[in-house]
């Protein structure tokens, strides 16, 4: 884009390193950016490039049709765009909130902009900053689709892929809720097998091409097991739930005999045993879902 229409302006409010990106992406695009954040300094590289720093955020929304605002949490967010000043700017606008929290907080917000005269779209991203701009990149929205229709020509600078999931304004931080906890739960796991190896005098370079492995192992099985899940059916002949306790418990014992805490996977081994006390034995591992939420919410 080489015209600075409204269609082709944005505002980017929080300038930490993902904020950072996606200016500098929008920037990239040929988009008349505007960018403000609380901390004075982080702005200068951004400027230098072509961005139009504003000395306030009232200014810097009023400039554009569109904001999209990236901070820590929503309670950064919220001590924003909440301002009366900055509420006013906002009236007619549109606030795109890539801000990582909880669905209920992205649906509080979205009744707060409603009663304000704002149009809200929540998002989620899933892919680190360097990825922001390429075709490696992961967005994921949610809120009115007509809304996300408008703006996803401005949205499409950032990069690789945009999903609009639902109208309900809380899915994309459900999403994005659930992956990471995947993300997290299995970092959580890494470190502490790099704890147990390196007790038993294995390096973290030794033991990475092994580890890569196992996690190659897992995206087959989120497509296999998927459809188990959804529809309550969790038999495994080829590794029942009892096999998977019994590898636990080794784990456990390994770790504890070198001192290194164990409080995670004695917490999975519960809720296995548990699944094994009901009767279900011969089920795979994932029939614990239905012990960590026994009442199966409609889909």
């Amino acid at each position: 884009m080489t015209s600075h229409t409204e269609q082709s302006a944005v505002t980017v409010l929080g300038l930490g390193p993902m904020g950072r990106a996606l200016a500098g992406a929008f920037l990239d695009a040929g988009l008349r950016t505007t960018i403000w954040n609380r901390t004075p300094g982080k702005d200068r590289e951004l400027v230098e490039r072509g961005a139009l720093g504003a000395r306030s955020p009232e200014t810097a929304v009023a400039a554009s049709r569109l904001t999209v605002i990236c901070v820590v949490n929503y309670d950064a967010a919220d001590a924003i765009v909440r301002r009366d000043t900055v509420t006013d700017a906002l009236k007619g606008r549109t606030v795109v909130n890539l801000t990582a929290d909880t669905p209920d907080r992205a649906r509080t917000t979205a009744a707060w902009a409603a009663g304000h005269g704002i149009g809200y779209l929540d998002g989620a991203i899933m892919t680190p900053t360097p990825t922001i701009g390429t075709p490696a990149a992961v967005f994921l929205h949610s809120g009115p689709e007509e809304l996300y229709r408008e703006h996803r020509p401005v949205l499409d600078a950032l990069g690789g892929t945009h999903t609009h999931l639902s109208e309900d304004i809380g899915r994309a931080a459900a999403y994005d809720i659930a992956l990471l906890d995947i993300f997290w739960t299995a970092m959580a796991g890494y470190a502490h097998a790099l704890a147990v190896a390196r007790a038993e005098g294995i390096t973290a370079r030794e033991l990475a091409p092994f580890a890569k492995g196992i996690g190659a192992i897992l995206p087959p099985i989120f497509e296999q097991t998927a459809e188990e899940v959804d529809s309550g059916r969790f038999s495994d002949e080829t590794n029942p739930i009892t096999s998977a306790v019994s590898s636990m418990a080794h784990i456990v014992h390994t770790s504890e005999s070198h001192g290194i805490d164990a409080g995670v996977m004695r917490a999975a081994e519960g809720l296995a045993r548990r699944v094994i006390g009901l009767g279900h034995g011969t089920d795979g591992f994932l029939r614990i879902t239905d012990i960590l939420n026994p009442v199966r919410p409609e889909l």
